[in-house]
């Protein structure tokens, strides 16, 4: 990156204080946490996907943490954003271990735990560290694949013990499954809206349907956590992910997604994965989409009910 211009009247996002072990609620202030998790080692195409944590940290330092409202708001006045760092060498059964441990122990200070993959894979760990009972995923892909890996996690949680009833899957898109994965998912009883359903509806309505079904339709039960896979996006915007087609979600839709996902008070982790940093076009189009993805997750924090968090 170089050299981002200095003016004491426009913070830059990122560069946030370090998470610790011990970290105490020092403020009133809801606390979000973000967290490397840069698994790659089992994905189905080439990737250096490991390497995107990072290049998204730096990709924060491009973008202020302002809301424009009115009135204006600077998330780090209302919220407390620290970061924990990348778990090391997450992949394989150690590794998910130590990632879901991770988390874990993040979650219990944190009202918003925000994991940065890697690929797809990290889901698993994200997911049972927060110990999610539901899921809301934003992806292209049914993830139900046999064996272990970046296509496998959704059935691998379900195996797990993931209620499938309480797994919403959005986005899902036509040439980027098989006939054998969509009755998979009919059979277990996964709540599929289609790339197309989600154009025709309001997205309001999507996301009430979601944040229902993920709560087990208890308004007072915890509906897990939020899968952003930016492959759901068209490749024009999402050229660092090997799976993105043509024709897929728009930037801007993805990012209002998580925003108002990320506004029930119930949600208590993200993760955002499937970006290989090492292919992605000159202008790191991708690993900012990613970067602005944290952002409106985080904005979306800020706007839960007061003393919801």
């Amino acid at each position: 990156m170089s050299a981002l211009a200095v003016d004491p009247l426009w913070p830059r996002a990122g560069g946030w204080p370090a998470w610790s072990a011990h970290e105490d609620r020092e403020t009133d202030a809801a606390t979000a946490v973000i967290v490397g998790v840069p698994t790659w080692r089992t994905s189905l195409s080439p990737t250096a996907a490991h390497t995107t944590p990072a290049a998204v940290r730096e990709a924060l330092r491009r973008y202020s943490p302002t809301l424009l409202g009115p009135p204006p708001v600077d998330l780090t006045s209302v919220l407390r954003i620290l970061d924990a760092g990348d778990v090391a060498d997450p992949d394989g059964a150690d590794g998910e271990e130590r990632a879901e441990a991770r988390v874990h122990e993040i979650s219990g200070s944190a009202d918003l735990v925000i994991a940065l993959g890697g690929d797809n894979a990290a889901t698993v760990p994200v997911a049972r560290g927060a110990q999610a009972t539901g899921l809301i995923t934003i992806d292209a892909h049914f993830d139900l694949r046999d064996g272990i890996s970046n296509g496998s996690p959704v059935r691998r949680l379900v195996e797990g013990g993931l209620d499938p009833t309480r797994v919403v899957q959005v986005g899902i898109a036509d040439f980027a499954n098989s006939a054998a994965y969509a009755r998979r998912a009919a059979d277990l009883g996964i709540t599929v809206i289609t790339l197309d359903e989600l154009r025709s509806r309001p997205e309001a309505d999507v996301v009430t349907e979601a944040l229902s079904i993920a709560g087990g339709g208890d308004a007072d039960s915890d509906p897990g956590g939020i899968h952003l896979d930016v492959d759901v996006c068209d490749r024009s915007v999402a050229p660092g992910c090997p799976a993105s087609v043509p024709g897929g979600l728009s930037a801007d839709a993805l990012r209002r997604l998580a925003r108002a996902l990320a506004r029930d008070p119930r949600l208590r982790s993200a993760d955002i994965v499937e970006v290989d940093a090492a292919s992605d076009a000159p202008d790191a189009r991708t690993v900012r989409l990613a970067a602005l993805c944290v952002l409106d997750l985080l904005a979306g924090l800020a706007r839960r009910p007061r003393g919801s968090a």
